[in-house]
């Protein structure tokens, strides 16, 4: 469905962040998180953990420190929406 035309239309950037994660020696989810707690308007990533590792986990995020390189490489793989109107042209 839905989820697989997804993941076949984003696998190179996914594939691009796994790698980047990889190298900067974190998990995925981490380093979302990680990215989240550096982005000024977020003032607090809620996370929904089950049982106490993935709690121990999503806490691992606070020690990831991201600088202006590593967010801008984030920015290249995962380049989001532009301003108006070149986004919607």
């Amino acid at each position: 469905g839905r989820a697989k035309e997804a993941l076949e239309t984003h696998r190179d950037a996914l594939v691009q962040y796994e790698d980047f994660a990889d190298e900067i020696g974190v998990a995925p989810g981490i380093l979302a998180l990680a990215w989240l707690l550096h982005q000024p308007a977020v003032t607090a990533p809620i996370v929904g953990p089950r049982i106490q590792d993935q709690l121990d986990d999503a806490l691992k995020a606070l020690d990831v420190e991201l600088d202006a390189d590593m967010l801008g490489r984030l920015d290249t793989i995962f380049p989001g929406h532009r301003t108006a109107p070149e986004d919607y042209a």
